[in-house]
C-alpha cells in the first residue's frame, strides 16, 4: 500500500501543529501549509524529519484561489498527489463585536478564511481522490455548530462555519461513490499553548467550566483522525463530531452587555 500524503492547512501552530505531529507518528507524509508561520513550520518539518518522519512545508495564502492553485502546484511538483486533506486554518477574531461593529474587512477576512479556503482546498484535491477512489477530508467547526445557533459578537464566524457544516454534509453525499469520506470536528474552548499540549500535560491544570474538569488539548482533538484516515472508516461521513469537553461556549446573549 502507498504512503499516504496529507495536506495540513494551518499545520505549523496550534491544534494543526499538533495534528501534524500526530499524523506524521502514523506514519503520513505530512505537508504544513502555513500562511505567515515559515520560522514555526521549518521546525516542525526538521523536528520530523530528525525522527525519520516525511514532512514538507509550503507557504500559500488558501483564503485565495490563486494560493491555492500554487500550494496544489508545488505539491504535485515536488512531492505528489495528495490523499488527505486537513483544514485546519481558520482565522477567529476573539476580541467581541456586534456585526455592527465589524468592518467588512473583517467580514471578508472571517469569510473567506473559514469558508472559501475550504472550498478551495477541497475543489483542488478531489480530481486525485475520484480517480484513486479514496479520500479523507476533514473539516472544522465549532461547539453545536450543527445546530446553526445564534451566537452574539461572534455572527461572521458563525456564519462561515455554520456554512461549512451544509457543505460538508452535501459534499459527504456527492463523494461517498468515489470512497471519499467528509466530516468535521467541533472543538470547544481550547486557548493559547493547550492547543499544541497533550493530555498528559493538563491532567492537574483545573476547568471549572469543563465536566472533566480539566482543560482541553490539541490532543483530544488529533487522536480522532487516524482513526477517520483508516481505509475501513469509510462508514463514517458526513459527521459533525463535537469535541467540547462538556463545555458549552455558545451565549445567548451579548458579552459587551446589549442586555443591561
Amino acid at each position: 500500500m502507498k504512503k499516504r500524503i496529507a495536506l495540513i492547512t494551518g499545520g505549523a501552530k496550534g491544534i494543526g501543529k499538533k495534528i501534524t505531529r500526530t499524523l506524521a507518528s502514523h506514519g503520513y507524509t505530512v505537508i504544513i501549509n502555513y500562511l505567515h508561520s515559515k520560522e514555526e513550520a521549518t521546525e516542525l518539518a526538521k523536528e520530523l524529519v530528525r525522527m525519520g518522519k516525511e514532512a514538507y512545508t509550503i507557504q500559500a495564502d488558501v483564503s485565495k484561489k490563486e494560493g491555492v492553485r500554487r500550494l496544489f502546484e508545488e505539491i504535485e511538483w515536488k512531492i505528489g498527489k495528495i490523499d488527505i486533506l486537513i483544514h485546519s486554518v481558520g482565522p477567529f477574531i476573539r476580541e467581541r463585536k456586534t456585526f455592527y461593529e465589524m468592518t467588512l474587512e473583517e467580514v471578508d477576512e472571517m469569510i473567506n478564511g473559514n469558508l472559501q479556503s475550504a472550498l478551495y482546498t477541497t475543489h483542488f484535491s478531489l480530481n486525485n481522490m475520484r480517480e484513486q477512489q479514496f479520500g479523507r477530508i476533514i473539516f472544522f467547526g465549532f461547539h453545536r455548530a450543527s445546530e446553526a445557533p445564534a451566537w452574539p459578537d461572534r455572527s461572521v464566524y458563525a456564519a462561515a462555519k455554520v456554512g461549512l457544516v451544509s457543505f460538508c454534509k452535501t459534499l459527504a453525499v456527492e463523494e461517498a461513490p468515489f470512497g471519499i469520506t467528509v466530516n468535521m470536528l467541533c472543538p470547544g474552548d481550547i486557548i493559547g499553548e493547550n492547543k499544541e499540549k497533550s493530555i498528559i500535560e493538563v491532567l492537574n491544570q483545573k476547568d471549572q467550566e469543563s465536566l472533566r474538569g480539566r482543560p482541553g488539548t490539541g490532543e483530544d482533538i488529533a487522536r480522532i483522525i487516524p482513526f477517520l484516515l483508516e481505509e475501513d472508516s469509510d462508514f463514517i461521513t458526513g459527521n459533525i463530531i463535537s469535541i467540547s469537553g462538556g463545555l458549552d461556549i455558545i451565549h445567548p446573549f451579548s458579552k459587551q452587555g446589549i442586555r443591561k
